[in-house]
């Protein structure tokens, strides 16, 4: 058993308090930077594309996240205390909402500077796994997300939670490090086989949607009939990545430089 008492506040100047969930964001929006500017010679942006891209995308992520919380996970919180939705210092992100708010700013911002919405999504997947990764560690210094109850010998007991838990958010840290693995596999056969852009995006929302549906069994939530919401949701996101990619790809190119990538 491991007793988690780390305190989620790096340091305090005044009353500003510098979090490791909030600098996580931070350092993952600057990971996303870096790769853009790597990049926009290949995106057609200049310097201030990929400045406005930043803004457009944490817009996009933070009302989308915002919003997807409070809808799936306090819904009454939303109807009765409706500026509860402003308060980002109390906490409550959800991935997906985020998800579809990046997709959203992001295809508003490539119509407006008239980039490869698929190129810009290969490319930004893998500073968003990382961040995802660096997330979940975070979530586990706050003492959130925590995981079912065990008397497994590795649990872990957090302040102000009841039983010792499965350490749902280093399963979950792990899984995006798996996702990640994938993706770098995924990466190479993209380039020996000359495969057209999206296969990353979409391999990303797909892997991510199953390693998703795996890692919340031991994870702490409501649910009907032995699974979440979000499992459920991951589920919907998993089906549409394998039909969008079976449609647009060949999955028999696809299968054969998964075989090289190997041997």
């Amino acid at each position: 058993m491991f007793v988690s008492n780390i305190d989620p506040v790096l340091f305090k100047l005044g009353f500003l308090e510098i979090r490791y969930y909030g600098l996580v964001y931070i350092f993952g929006f600057f990971l996303v930077f870096l790769s853009l500017i790597r990049n926009r010679k290949k995106l057609g942006l200049n310097n201030e594309g990929v400045y406005d891209f930043i803004i457009y995308s944490f817009t996009g992520l933070l009302i989308g996240a915002r919003i997807f919380h409070f809808l799936f996970s306090e819904p009454f919180t939303l109807i009765n205390n409706p500026l509860e939705i402003f308060r980002l210092w109390n906490g409550g992100m959800s991935f997906y909402g985020g998800l579809i708010g990046l997709f959203m700013a992001g295809y508003i911002f490539c119509k407006r500077y008239k980039t490869n919405f698929y190129q810009l999504g290969d490319i930004i997947v893998f500073p968003a796994t990382i961040a995802l990764a660096l997330g979940r560690l975070a979530n586990f210094t706050n003492g959130e997300l925590v995981g079912t109850a065990t008397d497994a010998f590795w649990c872990v007991t957090f302040q102000d939670i009841n039983g010792c838990r499965h350490p749902y958010q280093i399963y979950a840290s792990i899984s995006h490090l798996v996702l990640l693995t994938i993706l770098l596999r995924v990466k190479k056969i993209k380039k020996t086989m000359e495969i057209k852009d999206g296969l990353l995006m979409w391999t990303f929302i797909g892997f991510y949607g199953l390693l998703r549906i795996i890692t919340d069994f031991f994870r702490e939530d409501p649910r009907i009939y032995g699974i979440t919401i979000w499992q459920l949701i991951s589920f919907i996101i998993l089906i549409l990545s394998i039909a969008i990619i079976y449609k647009k790809y060949n999955i028999k190119k696809l299968f054969m430089g998964f075989i090289r990538t190997i041997f």
